[in-house]
Parts: C-alpha cells; structure tokens; sequence
C-alpha cells in the first residue's frame, strides 16, 4: 500500500474538521457540506483516532475546540485561505475583487454604505464589496467574511483588530415627541416613555446603566418598549414612541436629516469603541488588503475630524 506523502488524514476529514471548527457547531458544518450531523460526528471521531487526541468538547449546547484541535484549525484555516486565494486568482474574473464585509445592519446602512463610493471612485467600481449581517458577535465567526467592523472592546480569539473610532451616547426621539415633551431635563428622563435595547452584549450601554453612570436617580424598574436590534428601537424613536439611546455615530445621519433630535444636554462617553477585524488564520486577497487600509484610512480621517470639533462631556 503506497503511504500519502504528507502523512495526513484524507482531505474529507479534514474538511469536516474544518468547518466543524469554524463553527463550532456539527449542525452546521452538516449542513454546510450536505450531510447529515451523525455523519460529521462519525468522521470527527475516526479522525480523532486516526491522529490519537481529542479534537472538540463535547458539551449539551455545542462543542469547543481542545488545545490540539486550536492548533489544528489554525493551520488549515491558513492553509485553506492560501489555497482559495490561489485558486481564485487562477480562476480570474470578478470574484478576485469581491471583498465581503460583516457589519451591523445600522452601522452598516448610516456610514459604510455611504462612504464606499470614496472607495469606487478612488481605487475604481470593479471592486465589489458584499455585505453579511450577523445576528450576533459569534456569527463572524464565518470563513467567508474578509472583514468585520463590530462595536465592542477590540479583542476576539483567532482576530487581529484594528481601532477605528470611539463613540459617545446621548437620548434621541422623534421630532413629535421632541415638540410635546420642549423643555425635558435629564432628570425627568424615567417618567416619559423609554425605549430600551435588551438582550445584547456587556458592552452595549443600557438605560438602567446610562442613567446611573449620568448620576440621575430613579425608583425601582424602568418601564417602556424593549427591543433586541438596535435599528428597531431607532424606528421607534423616529415614530414618536419614545426617547432611545442614540450611538452618535449611528445616530448623527438622522438628526442631520430631521428624522430624530436630541433631547436633554446629556452626554456620556461609550464604553467601548468601533474596530475593525479580519481572520488571523486566513490570509487576506489583495483587494481585500486594499479595502482593509482604505477603511483604517477613512476612520482616522473620521477621528481627525472629531478633534477638530468640540464636544461636551457630561
């Protein structure tokens, strides 16, 4: 019998391996190579065997990756990233300038979408850029993003992350709303209608935590609408329902556009910041690079620009 000349497990299983790591999830890596889960975990398991370690964790909600498996994924997902890159450009066409970006559905409609014709028209409009976006933070963790711009701390495991600007918090409502409640100070914010986002990550401020960061009291819970995607409460906002925290980044474009206002002088700084991030496993296509340090160049024009302006802290 003729040994493989790398000594490697059979390129099959290692695919499942692959995509089961990617998402951490057998569902999904099943579904992803159409075959069923029982399939992907029969072959996780004999390829576990074959190599003589553990590979995943086996929890009731999931799996994880052990030490072995990390340092596995890591190298095919280097080298699977090579190999596609390589393969693309062989293969030419436009697929070579496609560069997919994961972003908020908000983040991505008031800032990236507006500014890509800078890009176009700069680097020329046969670059094409794709949009993915996710539900939550663990959704990037998908191969075929290129580029994630996500607001949080900065830090992901497998990501290199890079700063583009922070953020700062204010009350926002729609125009009607503004005019009945003319005159609302900061401290009567708990008694008028407050539209919440719930259900998200530790780094996204809440009301209960804005107010008592502002310094201003209130007694017991804090009633009014709840949501779980930002662009919902910002909808709300704008049909008069209530008074939303606006990301003033997010929210800026509104306002100058008539469709939300301001409400109280408060002001409070995010606790963290806007960043973008790719793969440290995968390497990036030359098109992708180039957006990549388009975007970082676009941002620190962006913070320039805030320090040339004057903003009041609360």
């Amino acid at each position: 019998m003729v040994r493989r000349y790398y000594d490697l497990p059979s390129l099959k299983a290692l695919a499942t391996f692959e995509a089961s790591a990617r998402h951490l999830s057998f569902k999904l890596a099943a579904s992803e190579l159409n075959v069923t889960p029982s399939a992907v975990s029969r072959q996780i398991t004999a390829l576990e065997k074959e190599i003589g370690d553990r590979l995943f964790v086996r929890f009731a909600a999931g799996v994880g990756l052990t030490s072995a498996g990390q340092e596995l994924y890591a190298a095919l997902a280097r080298g699977f990233s090579t190999a596609s890159e390589v393969v693309r450009t062989i293969r030419g066409g436009t697929r070579a300038k496609n560069v997919i970006i994961g972003c908020g559905d908000t983040m991505t409609s008031v800032w990236l979408i507006p500014l890509l014709p800078k890009l176009w028209a700069r680097h020329g409009d046969d670059i094409i850029v794709d949009h993915v976006m996710p539900d939550q933070n663990y959704d990037y963790r998908n191969a075929e993003i290129d580029l994630r711009i996500r607001y949080s701390f900065g830090a992901w495991p497998d990501e290199r992350s890079e700063f583009l600007f922070d953020e700062r918090i204010y009350p926002v409502c729609g125009p009607e709303f503004a005019s009945k409640y003319s005159g609302l100070t900061a401290e009567l914010l708990p008694t008028v209608p407050l539209l919440h986002e719930d259900w998200v990550g530790p780094e996204w401020l809440t009301w209960s935590g804005f107010l008592r960061t502002a310094g201003i009291s209130h007694s017991g819970v804090i009633s009014g609408r709840r949501f779980n995607r930002h662009f919902m409460t910002v909808q709300a906002a704008q049909a008069n329902q209530g008074v939303a925290l606006g990301w003033h980044r997010l929210a800026h474009p509104l306002i100058t556009e008539g469709k939300l206002c301001r409400i109280t002088d408060v002001e409070l700084p995010a606790p963290g910041g806007y960043y973008l991030s790719w793969a440290e496993n995968r390497v990036l296509s030359s098109t992708a690079e180039l957006v990549r340090d388009w975007l970082l160049e676009m941002a620190a024009e962006e913070r320039n620009k805030d320090s040339n302006s004057s903003t009041i802290i609360r």
